[in-house]
């Protein structure tokens, strides 16, 4: 998979993407991550990517050239690999990304995401463009760099080689719509906690039923709503 990232930070990410899974996913070759400041795209001494918004109000608004153009770029230079795209635009208004959309996303050849910055963009990126909108959650950030860290963290340790073990990815919390059962290692006892006697028995199938029924109670008890979106 190629990750492009459309920025105005770009120095924002290579500490965290180049660190841990993402980073030894793409040492390995699993996923290749680029970075593209919007700034490279503008026509004026001043590198302008905001401007006054028509109407009057607070704040700046990035402009339609630089974002048009950087877009356009990226996709020129992996034109003839050709594969599957998802173009992002990382914004409070799009759909909340959840554990299914990563999945979508990671089977994917090729995601550009577009992180916006100031008061938000000028509409035509939508309307011309017509990206993927996602939110990471109802709130607002300062720009959509950290929501596409979590976009590209979430993705990304999905796809295959990634983790050490295959089952991973397919044994957390909303993977099956449910969060995590409880996990422990040794030691056995601390502080006068002792780990629950079924997990030490040896007996898969009792683990199993175990787990299952633990995930239930925990979602139940922290997230009911996970509960209502499966039953509808």
């Amino acid at each position: 998979m190629r990750i492009d990232i459309l920025t105005l930070f770009p120095e924002i990410f290579p500490s965290f993407l180049g660190t841990s899974i993402i980073g030894r996913a793409s040492a390995a070759g699993i996923v290749e991550i680029r970075y593209t400041n919007f700034r490279d795209f503008t026509r004026d001494r001043h590198r302008s990517v905001d401007d006054k918004p028509y109407g009057g109000g607070p704040g700046m608004v990035m402009m339609c050239g630089p974002v048009f153009e950087a877009v356009d770029h990226v996709r020129s230079e992996a034109e003839s690999t050709g594969g599957s795209e998802e173009l992002i635009l990382l914004t409070p208004q799009g759909e909340r990304f959840c554990q299914s959309m990563a999945e979508e996303f990671a089977a994917r050849d090729r995601l550009i995401l577009v992180c916006g910055h100031y008061e938000g963009f000028d509409d035509r990126i939508r309307e011309g463009l017509k990206p993927r909108e996602v939110s990471i959650g109802d709130y607002v950030l300062s720009g959509g760099e950290s929501a596409a860290v979590v976009l590209v963290d979430a993705v990304v340790r999905l796809l295959p080689g990634a983790l050490g073990h295959e089952d991973s990815a397919a044994d957390e919390s909303f993977s099956d719509g449910l969060l995590e059962y409880p996990q422990y290692t040794r030691p056995r006892e601390f502080r006068g906690m002792t780990v629950p006697d079924v997990l030490v028995s040896g007996h898969h199938a009792e683990v199993e039923a175990w787990r299952r029924r633990q995930a239930l109670e925990r979602t139940r008890k922290r997230r009911p709503d996970l509960l209502e979106d499966e039953a509808e």
